[in-house]
């Protein structure tokens, strides 16, 4: 019980918007856990905290989050092929089990993803229905939408340690969604669900992921949401990059800029500017002034 409570500080510390060595020291605390269960992540919610670290802006963070969430992963699934025993010498350190697996030889071959400290009965970080023991057919009725709810299972467990009933959850209700909301099992359901499956299985946009599997984004909202809605920030903040610099392009193709010196560079902070102003919104709202440096073409704009 000591354990649980201590965990559950932990995780109520990350989510209090802490400072990066903050975070790094508590990231460093939950690696140091010998003992980890299943049972003890899910009543503690501790996977689904640290799982949404990986995104973080920091390198560091984002670096020891996906290492203890791989180290969590084969714990529980040690947990599981040792018949829900709890991992008490085994898990708690690693220099047993490297000579373990060198030693005993795998029962069958392993993926390419294997390594010489991983443990030979843990077959791939990459979790689905199969691996988890889910057993979805027939479980809707109909084998479309069974093959459906298949595929959202497993989008949404691909790298997450959240336990298989909460992500079996989610994928019903997101199966169900899109069948409302496509009136039935239509060709516009098959495409929005291959469109929700090519989304939340991106492995560059871990966060879409958990934010769906913990709530934070609510069900009823992400299935209506667009592939843009759905990217990734970093895809995002790329996508409005480009749109600016087409932009740019496409005005300097136009009528030769006004010069002035009414503008500073926040680069070179030197005044020798070109600038155009041009109305990208509706009528009644302002106009919109592009400026670009002379000296070393930076370029921004305002409203």
């Amino acid at each position: 019980m000591a354990q649980v409570s201590e965990l559950k500080s932990l995780v109520k510390q990350l989510q209090s918007n802490p400072t990066e060595q903050d975070i790094l020291g508590i990231l460093q605390t939950l690696k140091e856990q010998q003992i980890v269960t299943e049972a003890l992540l899910r009543e503690s919610k501790a996977g689904l905290a640290v799982g949404k670290l990986r995104t973080h802006a920091s390198r560091v963070v984002a670096d020891l989050a996906k290492e203890i969430v791989k180290k969590w992963k084969q714990a529980v699934e040690q947990e599981k092929q040792g018949g829900g025993k709890s991992p008490t010498t085994n898990a708690a350190t690693k220099l047993p089990l490297r000579k373990q697996s060198t030693s005993v030889p795998p029962p069958t071959p392993t993926t390419p993803s294997s390594t010489a400290g991983t443990p030979s009965n843990i077959k791939s970080d990459v979790r689905t229905a199969k691996s988890d023991g889910v057993v979805i057919a027939k479980m809707t009725g109909d084998a479309t939408r069974d093959k459906c709810l298949e595929l959202i299972y497993d989008a949404l467990a691909f790298d997450s340690g959240a336990p298989s009933e909460q992500i079996l959850g989610k994928a019903k209700a997101i199966e169900a969604a899109a069948l409302t909301d496509n009136g039935g099992v239509t060709a516009a359901y098959k495409a929005k669900i291959r469109t929700l499956f090519v989304n939340l299985k991106d492995k560059n946009n871990p966060g879409l992921r958990e934010s769906v599997v913990a709530g934070d984004l609510p069900v009823t909202r992400f299935c209506k949401m667009t592939s843009a809605e759905m990217a990734s920030e970093e895809r995002k903040a790329a996508d409005n990059r480009i749109r600016e610099e087409n932009l740019f392009k496409t005005l300097g193709a136009e009528e030769v800029q006004a010069e002035t010196d009414a503008f500073q560079c926040g680069r070179c902070k030197q005044r020798k500017c070109r600038y155009r102003q041009a109305q990208t919104r509706s009528a009644d709202e302002p106009m919109t002034t592009f400026v670009t440096c002379t000296v070393c073409n930076n370029r921004w704009k305002f409203s």
